[in-house]
């Protein structure tokens, strides 16, 4: 924490700065630009800094929004949906991450948020997808990315589909940032790419004034620390240790041949700089449980903007959560088997959302899971795997875990010895799991008997899923950050009341995904605590020349 120990100005006017906005967004991310264009549009002028090039863990996601209370995209795809019905289903997932009246204006303010973005460029289609699947073919951009269609959830709110993805691909997240980018740029927002905070300035009463930022003066290793940023990141989910290696490049390059320059904010800075999840020594702190996990996000998710805020008082709320997203289907077939724990014990529906899942795999279970099919459903899994059916990296998956981590085993007795699992308990589960298949008894975890497959006595395979596994990587984001007043976005002071001048948004910030994730949840917290920060800091401007 000593290396960000804000710099202390007694004389704010009388000091010399390289630079001054009304607003300074720290990050270029989903949230950093909405909060940048919403300031901008409201009058404020606004300088935007990125450590790299923009973009975030949105850039090169899929690109999900969860939105709904019928959303104009909802409406031409004739799903009926109302904002009451978004927050039953809201309340189940998000537990007390927020406030029940946060909650509800967020599903309040959700389909404007979303028309906020398409006004912006960001391409939604009404093309609704007609199977259940963790994300769909590039022809469907609505569908539940989420649970609702499964009890309880379906029994507390009708399901209606609300996740939004853009068009554009496999990946299409940076057409979400792209449009926005460009909208922030014609607007006049000023964008530094490249140039990180290093820390905080305040003034001697504690507020928030301006940031001391690092940049590049030299455009040979501005060049070089672009290039090697982009291969980082392009082979960040095949070859993690390399990826590593390239991000040490990449921090080395900063520290040697980077120069300080100091912003000046005349109202507030807000930061947008993304979650923790690769800096491993707060994981290991905060989330240890989650460290065997493939870290999801980007080299900029390093914590930095929560230890800046830390850094002048702020407060940290939710650092125990985190979200492992430990997907079984498609192709459906799997999720049509059995999955067991350490104790040879089945412990989920194997259709629940991938984060489910993944929080009863490592919260309840200590990371340990192994899918059990049969010969049936491998020839099954093989089909719904051929070229067209699912996107390339669905396939990719699920040919990886049909031929490189699949063990077979003849019998019950042999699958128990293969797993180390007690024969009398696994076969047990496999019993009761093939009645309930058969309608001659309830599923403890509620998944429909016609998901269910009935297991014959063999041969079986099995398919390691634990959080650990080298060829079925599963995925891990961290969900804690600043606590922030609800209202504004203002980060909360560790000694009461807030950090005059500093707001938080995105994933640096406790929001609306921050006990439970589902699809598109974090980037449409990013855009609602994106606009609530830049509203609440435009609305206050008359007050004081400083800030809120």
């Amino acid at each position: 924490m000593s290396s960000l120990t804000p710099l202390v100005l007694n004389d704010v006017e009388g000091a010399q700065w390289d630079d001054v906005a009304d607003v300074v967004v720290v990050g270029l991310g989903a949230a950093g630009v909405t909060a940048a264009i919403e300031a901008r549009e409201r009058g404020a002028d606004v300088i935007v800094v990125d450590r790299f090039e923009g973009g975030g863990a949105t850039a090169i996601s899929g690109g999900i929004v969860y939105a709904g209370g019928g959303t104009h995209i909802q409406r031409e795809a004739g799903v009926e949906d109302t904002v009451d019905n978004m927050y039953r289903y809201l309340s189940m997932e998000v537990q007390d991450a927020v406030s029940e009246e946060t909650l509800r204006d967020f599903c309040e303010a959700s389909a404007a948020n979303l028309k906020w973005l398409s006004d912006r460029g960001v391409p939604f289609l009404p093309n609704l997808c007609p199977i259940k699947t963790s994300y769909p073919p590039n022809e469907y951009h609505l569908y539940f990315s989420g649970n609702e269609s499964f009890p309880p959830y379906s029994d507390n709110a009708t399901p209606a589909e609300r996740g939004h993805r853009p068009d554009g691909g496999a990946f299409p997240g940076a057409n979400i940032t792209r449009p926005l980018r460009e909208t922030a740029l014609r607007e006049g927002v000023r964008i530094e790419i490249q140039t990180r905070v290093s820390r905080l300035i305040t003034d001697e009463t504690g507020r928030v004034v301006g940031a001391e930022v690092k940049y590049f003066p030299s455009n040979l290793w501005r060049g070089l620390h672009l290039k090697l940023h982009r291969l980082e990141t392009t082979i960040a989910k095949i070859a993690p240790g390399v990826a590593g290696w390239l991000r040490s490049r990449c921090d080395a390059i900063e520290r040697k041949h980077s120069t300080s320059k100091h912003i000046r904010s005349r109202r507030a800075v807000v930061l947008c700089a993304g979650g923790f999840v690769f800096n491993r020594e707060m994981v290991a702190e905060h989330v240890p449980e989650f460290l065997p996990g493939l870290p999801l996000g980007t080299h900029g998710d390093d914590g930095i903007g929560i230890r800046l805020g830390e850094s002048v008082g702020g407060r940290v709320d939710q650092m125990h959560r985190a979200s492992a997203w430990r997907f079984l289907y498609p192709p459906n077939a799997f999720a049509q088997g059995i999955l067991v724990n350490g104790k040879g014990e089945r412990f989920a529906n194997e259709f629940w959302y991938g984060s489910k899942i993944g929080e009863a795999m490592v919260e309840e279970n200590h990371g340990v899971a192994t899918l059990i099919i049969d010969e049936e459903l491998k020839k099954l899994a093989h089909e719904q795997s051929k070229p067209g059916k699912l996107q390339w990296f669905q396939r990719a998956v699920a040919l990886m875990n049909l031929y490189l981590n699949c063990r077979k085993a003849d019998d019950v007795e042999a699958l128990a010895e293969m797993l180390g699992l007690p024969r009398d308990t696994l076969e047990k589960t496999l019993d009761d799991y093939s009645r309930g298949g058969r309608g001659q008894g309830s599923d403890p975890f509620d998944k429909a008997s016609d998901s269910i497959h009935p297991m014959g006595k063999g041969p079986y395979y099995a398919i390691d899923c634990s959080l650990g596994s080298k060829r079925h990587l599963c995925a891990v984001m961290t969900l804690g950050g600043l606590a922030v007043d609800e209202k504004t976005g203002q980060v909360l002071s560790e000694n009461g009341g807030v950090v005059p001048g500093l707001y938080a948004a995105g994933r640096n910030a406790v929001g609306i995904c921050s006990r439970q994730y589902v699809s598109g949840l974090s980037i449409a917290d990013c855009i609602y605590s994106g606009l609530r920060a830049a509203r609440d800091i435009t609305l206050r401007a008359d007050r004081r020349p400083n800030g809120p």
